[in-house]
């Protein structure tokens, strides 16, 4: 099953468990709509024939929706008296941290094994250096940055690009470092409207033809809009711009890192149920799978690259 916000790569993901576990003799379930299909018994038996054509597809093939209802004890108990009558004995959730925080509460209340694949484009899970459908929202971010320089620097424009990364600026900071974009806002490092206005000053009197400016959405920039307004004042030189890439970051096809990732991590997983592991996610380390317990993953926070920050900082002088 996926849960949560959709990722490109989820439908490789769902392919590659699908086979390895017909591969090795095992009937496989698909649950479709998230924790709500689960208690609504939308089951289907999926075939090899199946996840034929979906490698290369966006979103995700058993749809994905946020369920209320699983959130409290009744609810998760009815999903298990559903899944027990279906006789699924062991489950693969591909989701992100609340996805998680439900599959360990269940494994734990009803001693099911459950074993999670990382899908988020916010790369932010602990325990993993990659997740499922980062790389695809960061080459979008770039094809849709590197438009926007075009006209930035017709109009001598200042733009400033929100993109997706409520609690976590992975994609601001390397969609940045990829862009050549002149500063980012995450939420990982202090807002300063006084360091930003000199950054960009000293810019404007190197003859910059354009600046773009990434912000990382969420509480602690109050995200774009809310910038730019905060600045208009101090940068009279600049026609301000700002535009919101929103969801155009989580479509579209996957990148060829994200189909083999998730392609690594759907056979993980199944490998991970043959081998009795339960309430675990599979990610990649150093290249290598690992398998980290929920309580860690769920719990441990994840830091951007300190050295992306400093390269970041010496790169748009």
């Amino acid at each position: 099953m996926t849960s949560g916000g959709d990722a490109p790569g989820m439908n490789a993901a769902i392919r590659a468990v699908a086979r390895t576990a017909l591969y090795h003799g095992i009937e496989v379930v698909g649950i479709k709509n998230g924790y709500q299909g689960m208690i609504d018994k939308n089951f289907r038996r999926l075939e090899s024939h199946m996840v034929s054509d979906i490698i290369q597809r966006g979103g995700t093939m058993l749809k994905s929706a946020r369920s209320e209802e699983f959130m409290t004890e009744e609810g998760r108990r009815k999903a298990y008296n559903q899944v027990s009558e279906e006789g699924i004995d062991g489950l693969v959730v591909i989701g992100g941290d609340g996805t998680f925080k439900g599959a360990r509460m269940f494994s734990l209340e009803h001693n099911i094994p459950v074993v999670g694949i990382p899908g988020t484009i916010d790369n932010d899970l602990y325990g993993t250096d990659y997740t499922i459908g980062y790389d695809t929202a960061l080459n979008t971010i770039v094809e849709a940055v590197d438009k926007i320089r075009d006209t930035a620097s017709s109009h001598n424009r200042l733009f400033f690009v929100e993109v997706m990364g409520k609690d976590a600026g992975f994609l601001a900071l390397r969609g940045g470092i990829a862009c050549g974009a002149e500063a980012i806002l995450i939420p990982e490092l202090n807002f300063d409207t006084t360091s930003l206005r000199e950054h960009l000053e000293a810019g404007y009197k190197r003859s910059k033809l354009s600046n773009i400016i990434l912000v990382a959405e969420g509480d602690e920039t109050g995200g774009a809009f809310n910038i730019a307004e905060q600045v208009k004042d101090q940068f009279e030189g600049y026609d301000i711009r700002v535009t919101v890439l929103g969801h155009i970051q989580r479509g579209g096809s996957p990148s060829a890192f994200d189909r083999v990732i998730a392609s690594q991590l759907g056979v993980a997983a199944v490998d991970a149920l043959l081998d009795d592991q339960k309430s675990v996610m599979v990610g990649l380390m150093n290249r290598e799978v690992v398998h980290i317990p929920f309580n860690r993953t769920i719990k441990h926070h994840k830091d951007v690259n300190r050295r992306l920050v400093d390269i970041q900082d010496i790169l748009s002088i």
